[in-house]
């Protein structure tokens, strides 16, 4: 197989403090939302044991409000705790496009218990990142997930066992072919990690591929760094592969290690953390398809 690159998509870790106070004036309200959008600020959240070391040092934050709804705002629906609408960090109003994503954005609102856990709310996280750091700069994270295409997952492949390569080959290679015939894409493979430039013209013809709007950007990118594959979430992003075929895609090598040797219950743990930030993205490009993709 000829050479190619890849060196795995990084993941975003890191989290800050959120929410201060309990009993709260309009102005202890603003000071609450701004802090718990810091910690909810669009990152997948980390490692599960620095999580429950983190709690353990943390004492839990109470919730703040009584209900939590979606109405309709001037370019989509904000997003409501006790009628009042929920603003990022920087003060811009939380506002979706799509009437069925504010619906799931407000009901992890709704969801929370007497204190609140950011890490249960994916798609609010999502939702802040868009609005705080996505909608004035499309372009340049278009950018920065195009970079993936130069060190994709599905191309560095295994020399061995015959088990393995055959895996890799049934759920990377149909993603390939489609990336050539469809979009004229045609990237290089390799053996190992050695990284091995790939043509120009493959990478223009998949960035060329990107949606455009701002929550399909964002969501792409999300699904992107927790796969290690860009060309995983395209075609995800055109429907050439559902969100079930991605992700046991992207898990083809782990997989196959759970089958030679167990369940690492810590790996497990973190995969399954990954899981909800994955279904939070797949539920933000369901709901903005018709914005969707360019491109065949």
């Amino acid at each position: 197989m000829p050479a190619s690159s890849l060196m795995p998509a990084a993941r975003f870790i890191g989290r800050r403090s959120y929410l201060e106070s309990l009993a709260f004036s309009d102005r202890d309200r603003r000071l609450n939302m701004r802090e718990l959008f810091e910690e909810a600020a669009g990152q997948p959240p980390p490692d599960p044991r620095e999580s429950a070391r983190a709690s353990a040092r943390t004492p839990p934050r109470k919730r703040f409000y009584k209900e939590a709804g979606a109405v309709e705002a001037e370019g989509g629906f904000a997003i409501t705790l006790d009628g009042k609408p929920i603003r990022t960090p920087t003060g811009r109003q939380v506002v979706i496009s799509s009437r069925d994503l504010a619906d799931a954005v407000a009901a992890e609102w709704a969801a929370q218990g007497e204190t609140i856990d950011p890490v249960t709310m994916p798609l609010t996280r999502i939702a802040n990142s868009v609005v705080e750091g996505v909608v004035d700069r499309v372009e340049l994270v278009s950018d920065d997930l195009a970079k993936y295409f130069e060190t994709d997952l599905l191309f560095y492949r295994a020399g061995h066992p015959e088990g393995l390569v055959a895996r890799e080959a049934a759920h990377w290679d149909p993603v390939l072919f489609w990336a050539a015939e469809t979009l004229g894409a045609h990237f290089i493979l390799s053996e190992g990690i050695m990284h091995v430039k790939q043509p120009d013209e493959a990478l223009k013809a998949a960035r060329a591929a990107l949606p455009g709007d701002a929550w399909s950007v964002a969501a792409l990118h999300m699904v992107t760094t927790l796969t290690g594959s860009a060309l995983l979430a395209l075609a995800l992003a055109h429907g050439v592969r559902d969100a079930g075929q991605v992700w046991a895609a992207a898990h083809v090598d782990e997989d196959w290690n759970i089958d030679q040797w167990g369940v690492d219950e810590e790996a497990a743990a973190r995969r399954a953390t990954r899981l909800r930030d994955f279904e939070a993205a797949v539920t933000v490009l369901a709901a903005v398809k018709p914005q969707a993709a360019k491109g065949p």
